[in-house]
This record gives C-alpha cells, sequence and structure tokens, in this order.
C-alpha cells in the first residue's frame, strides 16, 4: 500500500507541475460552466413564461436542472478522460523510464493501483469543481440533495471504468496521441452500444446495450443506486485493470 501511495503522488505531482492539470480543471469548469449557465436560464425563462400565460406549470429543479446536467458532465468526461490517462504509461516508454519501473521491487499491481489512483483523484478534483456551480442552486433554491450525491457517484464509478481502459490502452504503446485518440475511440464505442437497442430486439443486441456504459448510469441520473449497475462498473475496471497488470507482465519479462 504505502508503494502504491508513492506511486499515486508521484503521478498528481507530475500533472500539477505542469500546465496539464490547471489547463484540464479551467476547460472543464467554463465547459460546465456554460452549461450550467444555459440549464439555469432556460428554467427561468420556461417559468417567466408559464407566469405571463398564466398556467400553472410544475417546476422540479432536480428533473429540469441537475439531471441534464449530469447527463451533460457524463459527456464531457468522454473528452477528458483519455486526456488524463494518455500518459501514465506511454510517456514512461517515450522516455525509457518504464524498464527502471518494471524492473523495481515495487510490485505490477502497486503501480498500476498508483496510476489509476492518480487519474482518478484527478478527475474528481474536476468533479468537485462542478460542484461548485450546484451551490448556487442550494443558496436560492431547494433542491433534493440525495439524487444530486447519487449522480455523482454514478459519474465516479463510470470515470473508474473507463479511465481503467484508459490505463490500459496507454500501456499498450509510447506514442500519447495514440494512446488518447484510441482511448476516446473506445470509449466512444462503449457509449454508444445502447444505440443498438433502438431498432434491434436480438439477444445479441440486447448483450450489446448492455455494455454500454451509459445504460448503467441512467438509474443514478435518476437518483436510484441499482446493484447491477454498480456491479457492472466494479467489474469492468476489475477487468481493465486485470488487462493492464497482464500487459504490465509482459513489458516485465521483455526488460
Amino acid at each position: 500500500m504505502r508503494n502504491m501511495w508513492i506511486i499515486c503522488r508521484k503521478e498528481l505531482r507530475s500533472y500539477f507541475v505542469s500546465p496539464v492539470a490547471y489547463l484540464l480543471l479551467t476547460m472543464f469548469a467554463v465547459i460546465f460552466g456554460f452549461f450550467f449557465w444555459n440549464s439555469l436560464g432556460y428554467f427561468i425563462f420556461m417559468g417567466m413564461e408559464a407566469q405571463l400565460r398564466d398556467e400553472p406549470t410544475p417546476m422540479n429543479v432536480n428533473e429540469q436542472i441537475i439531471r441534464p446536467l449530469l447527463a451533460n458532465l457524463s459527456v464531457v468526461g468522454l473528452f477528458f478522460i483519455p486526456i488524463i490517462t494518455m500518459r501514465l504509461f506511454a510517456e514512461e516508454k517515450r522516455t525509457g523510464t518504464i524498464e527502471l519501473l518494471v524492473t523495481s521491487p515495487i510490485r505490477d499491481g502497486e503501480i498500476i493501483l498508483g496510476k489509476w489512483l492518480a487519474a482518478v483523484l484527478l478527475y474528481l478534483s474536476m468533479m468537485l469543481f462542478s460542484g461548485l456551480s450546484f451551490v448556487y442552486l442550494f443558496r436560492y433554491g431547494n433542491p433534493d440533495w440525495k439524487p444530486l450525491l447519487i449522480g455523482y457517484l454514478g459519474l465516479l464509478l463510470q470515470a473508474g471504468a473507463l479511465l481503467a481502459v484508459g490505463t490500459f490502452i496507454s500501456t499498450l504503446t509510447r506514442n500519447q496521441i495514440i494512446a488518447g485518440a484510441a482511448t476516446f475511440g473506445v470509449c466512444l464505442l462503449l457509449w454508444v452500444l445502447e444505440w443498438v437497442s433502438g431498432f434491434e430486439t436480438a439477444t445479441w443486441a440486447r448483450v450489446l446495450a448492455y455494455f454500454s456504459v451509459i445504460a448503467h448510469f441512467e438509474s443514478f441520473a435518476k437518483g436510484l443506486i441499482d446493484t447491477k449497475d454498480v456491479v457492472f462498473y466494479l467489474s469492468m475496471t476489475l477487468l481493465a485493470l486485470f488487462f493492464t497488470a497482464r500487459s504490465m507482465e509482459s513489458m516485465r519479462w521483455r526488460s
């Protein structure tokens, strides 16, 4: 465990001693801030329009602002996750430090978990930036905080699984651009698999739709914790990290 935290701190330090972390946090805050401003403005506009027509319309902050924003956060993650993971092992390969890493007395599992955990913590810090916007809703409105926390839990589980996939892909190449592009392609594919169920009801279509990451986020967006969705994200994370360990093992033998 001690070695894992050493690797984790090293990776986090490498993010924050360069412009990478600050650029990601800034861009994430700007993009989410625009989504929040747009959603809040539309919500206020619809409320005022209903008053002018003298047609009382039920307005729900959780359903009309928080839930769509959580879905938007999930989409934004598709673009930021590849940038976070593309350097984890590819950079080590490019600089030649991977040989020192794999021949060190540190176990592969500690290296993998340390790097993956650093990526998760960076993504979590980005999510916390988005949480600052929701403070205004609680300051001037009365939303239910439980669905918001459950939605953030779903986002974190989903991100953890996709970050594990990106970690595995980063072990396959020394080129960060290739690692990032491949991670984005795989994450996007895992996102759109659910579309098959829209026009096909065969067993193979249902199986493909089940492996879509967005299909398992819907219950979290509604404020519900479904055990099968939690198990799916955790299983996907463990499977990706297992493949990462096998890839690391092959690098160790080659070294």
